[in-house]
């Protein structure tokens, strides 16, 4: 397949105000070319002036302003509504907090060459989470594990999300269909995409914990991903 020309990285952000502008420069240091879109949910800590001011330093910066807090999954999709509006034929997920490492970008643009969706995983051979507690790493292993078995899923990092979509499967995942806001979303994306018969390929990643600022993590979250695998497991469907 060809090479993506004109890539995005999609940047979903809430209180992030310590994090953006250090990880936008790590992200513009990389050798590639892209653009970055920042999609701030109202945080209140002032990361929206931020993005307003590197969007004023860089062209290449956009930012997409939304009222207020709905969740990962909804901020992610009206990124990749923003990106199909325009000429984006690849499109990444990355976290803001440093969790994702901006060094392997170029990796992501040598695998999309032969792939649909390329995700960064903890859990394939040689990924790790190096300064994860044991009780972190139950959680998201189990609910790796416990998605992949309901779900049938070949992919092994499905609640991951550092991730590259080629344009052509964006378009083709009913994502107003994905109603879970948080980590749940990850998984349907990957759910849908398999169902579609998208060529799925992951690579090693190391997942750091963030440096600055709390985790969006939450037990209501790990709940709402749980009910959200049982539906698809059971209905097909949301």
């Amino acid at each position: 397949m060809a090479a993506c020309e004109h890539p995005l990285i999609v940047l979903p952000t809430y209180n992030e105000a310590d994090n953006l502008s250090s990880l936008v420069q790590a992200v513009l240091e990389q050798d590639v070319a892209l653009d970055i879109l920042i999609v701030d949910d109202n945080s209140p800590d002032g990361t929206g002036v931020i993005a307003d001011e590197l969007n004023h330093a860089n062209p290449d910066i956009h930012v997409l302003h939304r009222p207020y807090k709905e969740g990962l999954g909804p901020a992610y999709i009206a990124g990749f509504k923003w990106a199909m509006s325009g000429d984006y034929d690849c499109v990444f997920e990355m976290d803001c907090d440093f969790s994702h490492d901006p060094i392997e970008l170029p990796r992501f643009l040598i695998e999309i060459r032969n792939a649909d969706l390329v995700i960064g995983s903890r859990y394939v051979r040689g990924g790790s989470t190096p300064d994860w507690g044991l009780k972190r790493r139950f959680l998201s292993v189990g609910g790796n594990l416990f998605s992949r078995l309901l779900l049938r899923l070949k992919t092994h990092d499905c609640t991951g999300g550092y991730r590259c979509y080629r344009r052509e499967l964006l378009q083709r995942i009913p994502w107003d269909a994905i109603s879970a806001q948080g980590y749940g979303f990850q998984v349907g994306a990957v759910y849908y995409a398999e169902r579609l018969g998208a060529r799925v390929r992951e690579f090693p990643i190391k997942f750091w914990d963030r440096q600055v600022g709390r985790s969006k993590m939450s037990p209501d979250i790990v709940r709402e991903a749980l009910k959200y695998v049982v539906r698809l497991a059971v209905f097909g469907s949301d």
